[in-house]
């Protein structure tokens, strides 16, 4: 999509007429000047209708269904977990097996950031709930198709792709 003002609105607000939930957004700058990506996971059945929709938005670029596809997924989440004289060993222990690492230390909490797959960063916040989960962030998914891209998926054109990440049930644009 090109990168200007009020172009998330736009399409965060077509989402919500239809009545579809986000579960999952993010949005940067790509490899193309005045371009960026946005990565959506929704949880839609009529994925070419929405898909039709995003189009007549001038601003969108291109548009990519990639569930189903062999896929690069990755999502960072920060998290704030208790961490008192007697945990501390354990969250350190607990972060350091998951490749986790420790970005603040506090008198009663431990700030820790995780990247990786989905499942991963979920997999790692179930670890540390125990210790007290007190605050958490987490970025969204990011997904790229995997290999050398074949034309119709050809991402080097002149007009720069818009991919996405994988959805609940069928789309991500």
């Amino acid at each position: 999509m090109q990168d200007r003002p009020a172009v998330l609105h736009r399409v965060v607000s077509l989402f919500r007429r239809r009545g579809y939930n986000i579960d999952s957004l993010a949005v940067g700058q790509s490899e193309a000047r005045g371009v960026s990506r946005m990565s959506l996971v929704v949880d839609a059945e009529d994925v070419e209708q929405v898909i039709k929709q995003l189009y007549r938005l001038v601003e969108v670029l291109k548009v990519t269904d990639v569930t189903g596809e062999r896929t690069v997924e990755r999502e960072t989440a920060l998290v704030k977990v208790g961490a008192l004289a007697g945990t501390r060993r354990d969250v350190v222990a607990t972060a350091s097996a998951c490749g986790a690492k420790i970005l603040d230390v506090a008198s009663s909490s431990i700030v820790i950031e995780i990247s990786g797959d989905p499942e991963e960063v979920e997999r790692f916040i179930e670890a540390v709930r125990p210790f007290g989960l007190k605050e958490m962030m987490r970025t969204g998914r990011i997904a790229m198709l995997r290999g050398t891209p074949q034309s119709s998926r050809d991402t080097s054109s002149a007009t720069p792709a818009r991919d996405g990440a994988r959805r609940s049930l069928a789309p991500n644009l």
